[in-house]
């Protein structure tokens, strides 16, 4: 925590002896480099690639769920009429 403390400190004073114009340049900077289009085009793959591994990762956690069901001590399948019971709870 005592880090944390320290590290605002001395950006806080580095900042304020920068002043607003390297503010203003930074700032400009900033604008400048996200509206590249490359820029834009490589943050739009980033975000799909991102987006088509979290369906992925969703995909492996209900299979690996559905089979750990599938296993627990717990189920009950009758096989008179093929449905799956549980035991009732103490």
């Amino acid at each position: 925590m005592k880090g944390i403390l320290v590290g605002a400190a001395i950006g806080y004073v580095l900042g304020a002896k920068a002043g607003r114009e390297r503010y203003d340049q930074i700032v400009r900077l900033w604008h400048r480099f996200i509206e590249n289009p490359t820029v834009r085009k490589t943050a739009a793959q980033a975000k799909d690639k991102a987006f088509e591994a979290a369906v992925q990762a969703k995909d492996v956690a209900v299979d690996a769920a559905e089979k750990a069901a599938e296993k627990a001590p717990w189920r009950h399948q009758d096989e008179t009429n093929g449905k799956v019971t549980t035991p009732p709870r103490l």
